[in-house]
């Protein structure tokens, strides 16, 4: 039995050394096992957001809106309300459809009114859409909201328009996108992030929500910021001052040091209020009273 253990080592090790170098070469260290598994595609790095806050938007730019009227881009930022935006294209089945009822979920239930306290801007990325295409999102988008006829009609606007104004508008808000092959291999389609914009009413970038599910309290909380306070209640102030803004997340976060000191001067104000009263000298009866 050693005897035949012994060639059969010998067997076992002259293989080994043999597929080696071809193993070393397939999986070198220069190339770990499932590292092109683990790298994003390219187009991924050329699909993302920069944000360009407090950053001026093309007002003078061309557009075409839903009805097919040539617009500029400033004609939605001369009523003096914040504006909401996104950018997407109409043909989209996937992702932009989700972008659209995430923000008009939201915008629902923030409990501000279209028309009355903010507008809403949708353009397209694809210069191929058309303003037929266009006037179809706003309907939906309307019936989204739960909104129709006047103001609110007039008050949302879904735009296509030519390249330069597109490339414009996209460089100002930092949406970057690229485009990619649908399933019939054809460049149909488009890769971009989910993110909703909010501009002030004189065409600055205010703030960035990411995501399609956007918090109804965070886009109160932006559009009454992005007004410079116009609009909104004194508790809406207060809340507005006990949150802070994440660019990074893009959505508000507690202000725990914010809401402390209010805690700490509410505590600061009943102490000197109580003090008062004591030092306060009780009034003398008067005898035989």
């Amino acid at each position: 039995m050693i005897r035949l253990r012994v060639p059969i080592i010998v067997l076992c090790a002259l293989t080994l050394a043999l597929i080696a170098p071809g193993a070393q070469a397939q999986y070198s260290a220069d190339r770990p096992v499932g590292t092109s598994a683990q790298q994003a595609p390219a187009w991924q790095k050329n699909a993302g957001i920069e944000q360009k806050l407090n950053g001026a938007l093309p007002l003078a730019d061309s557009f075409k809106d839903e009805s097919g009227r040539d617009v500029k881009l400033r004609d939605f930022f001369s009523h003096n309300r914040p504006v909401m935006m996104a950018l997407m294209y109409y043909n989209c089945q996937m992702l932009c459809p989700q972008v659209l009822h995430g923000m008009a979920s939201a915008l629902r239930q923030s409990g501000f009114n279209v028309g009355h306290d903010y507008d809403v801007v949708v353009a397209s990325i694809d210069r191929s859409d058309t303003p037929a295409n266009a006037a179809a999102e706003k309907q939906h988008f309307l019936s989204m909201i739960e909104a129709s006829g006047s103001p609110a009609s007039d008050s949302v606007h879904f735009l296509t328009g030519p390249q330069n104004s597109i490339t414009d508008l996209a460089q100002a808000t930092g949406f970057h996108y690229v485009r990619v092959p649908g399933p019939d291999g054809r460049m149909t389609q488009f890769a971009h992030s989910s993110v909703i914009m909010i501009a002030t009413p004189d065409g600055r970038l205010s703030k960035y929500l990411f995501g399609v599910d956007y918090q109804p309290r965070d886009v109160r909380l932006a559009l009454i910021q992005a007004s410079t306070r116009h609009i909104g209640t004194l508790s809406d102030l207060v809340l507005l001052y006990c949150c802070s803004y994440s660019p990074t997340q893009g959505r508000y976060t507690v202000a725990v040091l914010r809401i402390l000191g209010l805690a700490g001067l509410g505590s600061l104000l009943a102490v000197i209020a109580m003090l008062w009263l004591l030092s306060k000298k009780p009034k003398a009866t008067p005898v035989g009273a």
